[in-house]
């Protein structure tokens, strides 16, 4: 009788040892599931409705409703949208490919460039080469307007509307001035070239998009020395910007824009295409105004009072036909949302 309880205990001991290890690889299991898939609760249990709603939205890069970064939406997005690319020339991101240099510097046809590295060398010598745009946060919804010049933004009445965004991308000309009910007055960046540049409020960031190495050299002479006043046309000797609110657009992500995005129509992408691009890879929502013809299909801008004086449609640089479609895909897929006027 004594044998047997010692042969049951025997066996209750095993068996409980066996439970115990049993259920200690499973918690230490689920548990390192757990912290993997943190975010993915589905994967243990099933919801519907507002609960599955709200779980989904706790995935999200962001805090908007729908988020420009997130993947697995669109096939046609995912293969152009490639979110290791940064915007910005940097000291920590100063490297141009020899192809996209090669490439680059035919964009205007330079002749005897400056050595590329001499020449960010000194760029980086006159403005802090820095930028933070890039950081995003799940708990944010950093919505941008992408303000064009077209003339459907006359009689508008967009004014509050684009300047309720969080930041405001503006290009080229575009005044502001005694537009205001139409376009706003806010401006965040303000999107030029050398041949387009004008003075800036010390509150308003500047962004180069540089077609050559000149493009670079001037930035450094119209902080300092002024001694560039012609690239292929007639450029400010100074300029008044904070040095501090300047970022220079990458070339490597022109280039980018222009492999993936535009497909190699035209000779190079447009102003307001790099701007799109470059808000699709800092915003969390994107609204494009003042793109497009006007409502009688009129190509101008809203400050010209000849309409047909502006025509900037066939530019023999870029493809508008094809830029107009590509907005029109990303409206699609509700990656940006596009306002042509009332």
């Amino acid at each position: 009788m004594i044998g047997l309880r010692h042969r049951n205990l025997k066996l209750f001991t095993v068996a409980l040892a066996f439970f115990a290890i049993t259920i200690t690889s499973f918690l230490l299991n689920y548990t390192q599931n757990s912290v993997l898939d943190m975010w993915n609760p589905e994967k243990y249990f099933h919801f519907s409705g507002p609960l599955a709603r709200f779980l989904a939205s706790m995935r999200r890069p962001c805090g908007c409703e729908t988020c420009v970064s997130e993947m697995d939406i669109s096939l046609w997005f995912d293969e152009k949208f490639n979110v290791t690319f940064s915007p910005f020339l940097t000291k920590e991101n100063g490297f141009i490919s020899e192809s996209t240099y090669k490439w680059w510097t035919r964009l205007q046809g330079e002749r005897n460039p400056m050595d590329i590295n001499k020449a960010m060398e000194e760029l980086f010598k006159v403005i802090p080469g820095e930028s933070s745009l890039q950081d995003r946060s799940p708990y944010q919804c950093r919505s941008c307007a992408v303000v064009g010049n077209s003339g459907n933004l006359k009689e508008s009445d967009y004014g509050g509307e684009i300047d309720s965004h969080t930041f405001v991308f503006r290009m080229n000309h575009a005044p502001t001035e005694k537009f205001e009910k139409d376009v706003g007055n806010k401006t965040t960046h303000h999107f030029v070239y050398p041949e387009s540049m004008r003075d800036l409020p010390e509150n308003v960031s500047m962004v180069l998009i540089p077609f050559k190495t000149l493009d670079l050299q001037w930035l450094v002479s119209a902080l300092t020395s002024g001694t560039i006043n012609f690239t292929y046309a007639p450029v400010p000797r100074r300029i008044k910007v904070a040095k501090e609110k300047i970022l220079v657009y990458h070339p490597e992500f022109m280039k980018y824009v222009y492999d993936k995005w535009s497909l190699h129509h035209g000779r190079y992408p447009s102003t307001g295409l790099l701007s799109i691009v470059f808000a699709l890879h800092i915003c969390d929502k994107v609204d494009l105004y003042g793109f497009g013809a006007d409502s009688k299909g009129n190509w101008h801008h809203y400050f010209e009072n000849n309409q047909a004086a502006g025509a900037f449609r066939q530019t023999g640089v870029h493809d508008g036909d094809f830029e107009a479609e590509l907005i029109g895909n990303l409206t699609s897929i509700k990656k940006i949302s596009v306002f042509k006027g009332r």
